[in-house]
């Protein structure tokens, strides 16, 4: 799955990943890839989507492409559905090697809350997994919350299922856009990867009143540089590794650490003294973790340790449980 904010550029992404493999590009930001057929199963925006495609073709001298993009969305998670696409799929003169479903919520009947209704999705997609011996993408929407444009909108039975998830963080401001592993079932995590979107005219294209029609694509741009870390986001890094490293406890669905696995991370894993360490914990020493995490309202008592009450913190911390 990958999954972004709407206007986000998503689908720019994943559209750049679909013409790398159905061009015979050799790599895409320094990853090998595989050559093959592509069905782009697009639920909206059939005209942009053609624009986007003509703007990359010209972009990379690209010539014919492997590739066939939907007219309309279906229900894919019922028979009708399913049949419908599937029996498509088969008149294809090549099998398709991956399959898009852009996007989830214009293929699924239902409701994406529903874990029931999830696994007749997931169901359909592995369906067409083994039929094809393909891949598929679900692009999605993440919810409206800023705490929760980490994950995907909806059940949390779609990321139990995924083999792969990736998010698409927009540029903001100066930075790039980011695209971010969030779950990978058989392998580490990839590095993240620095894009921003490059306005492209397209020959030959004019609208209705004349006017050169552009579009945009991807472009791999370099990391941006880090600014140094706030001392309370230091802190923050300190706690969050603490608790990852001592076992990743939770109370009542959130992040907890005892005052006992705090102090043996600080001695054995920092080098902290065993003086030292009794006084980083004191809720009234300034400047130490505990100190300036609780006045900043990241962090409270609870039981004998610390409970994460930040939403965004602990969304963060509980995604990598």
């Amino acid at each position: 799955m990958v999954h972004g904010p709407s206007g986000g550029g998503k689908t720019f992404v994943v559209l750049d990943w679909c013409l790398s493999m159905a061009s015979g590009k050799t790599e895409w930001a320094g990853h090998k890839v595989k050559h093959g057929a592509v069905v782009y199963l697009a639920g909206e925006g059939h005209h942009g989507l053609r624009s986007r495609v003509a703007a990359w073709k010209h972009r990379n001298q690209a010539g014919s492409f492997n590739m066939w993009l939907s007219k309309d969305g279906c229900d894919l998670n019922t028979p009708d559905g399913y049949l419908r696409v599937s029996d498509n799929l088969r008149t294809l003169p090549n099998a398709p090697c991956l399959i898009v479903v852009d996007t989830l919520h214009r293929f699924l009947l239902g409701d994406e809350n529903s874990a029931q209704d999830a696994k007749t999705m997931l169901d359909a997609c592995n369906g067409l997994m083994r039929e094809f011996n393909c891949s598929v993408i679900l692009v999605h929407h993440t919810g409206v919350s800023e705490e929760a444009q980490h994950r995907a909108r909806g059940s949390s039975a779609w990321r139990g299922a995924l083999d792969i998830e990736v998010s698409i963080v927009p540029a903001k401001d100066s930075s790039p856009m980011e695209i971010i592993q969030r779950k990978s079932k058989d392998a580490e995590l990839s590095a993240p990867i620095y894009c921003q979107l490059e306005k492209v005219d397209i020959p030959g294209w004019l609208d209705e009143d004349g006017e050169q029609v552009s579009s945009a694509v991807v472009a791999i741009v370099d990391a941006p540089e880090k600014k140094a870390a706030s001392p309370i986001e230091k802190h923050r890094r300190l706690f969050e590794q603490a608790w990852e490293k001592t076992g990743k406890e939770v109370r009542n669905n959130i992040p907890y650490i005892s005052r006992s696995a705090f102090i043996d991370y600080l001695i054995n894993s920092i080098g902290v003294s065993s003086n030292s360490a009794t006084v980083y914990i004191k809720p009234s020493q300034k400047g130490r973790v505990i100190c300036e995490l609780m006045q900043a309202k990241m962090i409270d008592v609870f039981e004998h340790g610390w409970v994460v009450i930040d939403q965004t913190m602990s969304s963060s911390m509980m995604i990598r449980r």
